[in-house]
């Protein structure tokens, strides 16, 4: 049997914790740190590692507890109040990117039979990854905020329509895909988590009062539950898994140990699970050989990923009352692409719809979105007007002071 894994993951762990206190140290979040430690590490720097099949299952489970976390954390009152806000700014952060995309792409790629090739190319930039700004933006406090829920909420919206919109683009080349069929599934899904969490937030609440002596079983039922629904969204209903995941943290968010759940999910994604999938994005970057063209679509796909997502989810937000901070904090929040625009892309390149010389762009765009995210984040959070930061805060220090009365005895 082959140990090199052990040695893999040590690596990662000591460089993502050595990276992490040096860009805390310089004021960024650490989250960067675990980026550039995977970038250091792989092809483009020491190429000391590669990402192999365990790391990335690892990596699988990271993400889904970075998401169950965020589910755990919001509060589903704000999220409620604020879902036709959050559909107006996941609309105009779709539209906006697929269209310019689409340009950008025809321009390069001027042959009449890769209309196709060209509009599969915006739907990858109309994809969306919030792990990324989920764990920078509970490392600053602020994923509780007003912000903070429209970006969540809004980015839950965002992985329906891209859904639909890859299904759409597909089933003109794959005859096994059937858009009725999808869309039912997309539906039925959503219908049987407002059915399970409206049962199971009752029952999670009425087995935790009556029996407070025994809490070490809660984390571990509610992360088997989130496996559990995070698989059953992705293999069942076609949904990603993440989204089942953030779905299973909101079901136990607010019951009554879902703080102490909550404390210690974090720490087993702490630990291990993070890191690894933060690593494991930047041990995916390659610099390969490139044309001139290459190289500038490479630049126009890339500014375009960055300002699409800003320029259209902030216009969303700024459209359902959010004031010009926030709604620069939500469009910037949007930016990030990580996993998800390269499962779309790869699901391109499996279908013959996008060709070998895109694929590198993207990845390359990919790489650049999800580490400029968080260091973005840190800028536009960082205010001068206090009333804006206590009108932005209002609603995560509700939370906080709720929070605070909630029994979490550790034993």
């Amino acid at each position: 049997m082959d140990y090199g894994f052990l040695l893999d993951v040590a690596l990662i762990l000591i460089f993502t914790k050595v990276f992490g206190l040096f860009t805390k140290r310089v004021e960024m979040p650490q989250v960067v740190g675990a980026l550039l430690a995977g970038l250091v590490l792989g092809p483009m720097g020491l190429n000391v590692l590669q990402e192999t099949e365990f790391l990335h299952q690892l990596s699988e489970i990271g993400v889904i507890i970075l998401m169950f976390g965020a589910g755990l954390e919001t509060d589903i009152n704000e999220l409620k109040s604020s879902g036709k806000s959050c559909l107006v700014i996941a609309a105009f952060g779709v539209v906006l990117p697929l269209i310019v995309g689409y340009f950008i792409a025809s321009y390069f790629n001027t042959d009449p039979s890769a209309m196709l090739e060209n509009i599969f190319i915006g739907v990858v930039l109309t994809a969306t990854s919030v792990s990324i700004t989920v764990e920078t933006l509970k490392e600053m406090g602020k994923l509780s905020t007003r912000s903070g829920n429209a970006i969540l909420g809004a980015a839950l919206i965002d992985d329906i329509i891209g859904i639909v919109a890859l299904t759409m683009v597909t089933s003109f080349s794959d005859s096994n895909v059937d858009i009725v069929v999808v869309m039912f599934k997309i539906v039925a899904f959503f219908a049987l988590s407002l059915l399970i969490g409206f049962f199971l937030h009752k029952f999670i609440d009425k087995i935790m009062l009556s029996n407070n002596s025994h809490l070490q079983r809660y984390p571990v039922l509610a992360f088997a539950f989130c496996l559990l629904y995070a698989y059953i969204a992705e293999v069942v209903f076609g949904v990603a898994n993440i989204t089942g995941a953030f779905i299973a943290g909101l079901i136990i968010a607010n019951t009554v140990q879902s703080y102490y759940v909550m404390r210690r999910v974090n720490i087993v994604g702490y630990m291990i699970f993070g890191p690894i999938f933060f690593a494991s994005i930047g041990l995916q970057a390659v610099i390969p050989d490139m044309s001139g063209d290459i190289i500038a679509f490479t630049v126009l796909i890339t500014l375009a990923a960055i300002f699409t997502k800003i320029i259209g989810c902030g216009i969303g937000a700024k459209l359902c009352g959010h004031p010009n901070q926030s709604a620069l904090r939500v469009g910037v929040g949007m930016v990030s692409r990580g996993e998800v625009a390269l499962i779309v892309a790869t699901k391109g390149i499996a279908l013959g719809i996008l060709s070998t010389t895109f694929f590198t762009p993207i990845i390359i765009m990919v790489v650049v979105t999800t580490v400029i995210t968080p260091i973005m984040l840190k800028i536009v959070y960082k205010d001068k007007d206090h009333k804006t930061v206590y009108e932005d805060n209002k609603m995560g220090e509700q939370l906080s002071v709720s929070k605070r009365i909630i029994p979490r005895t550790d034993k």
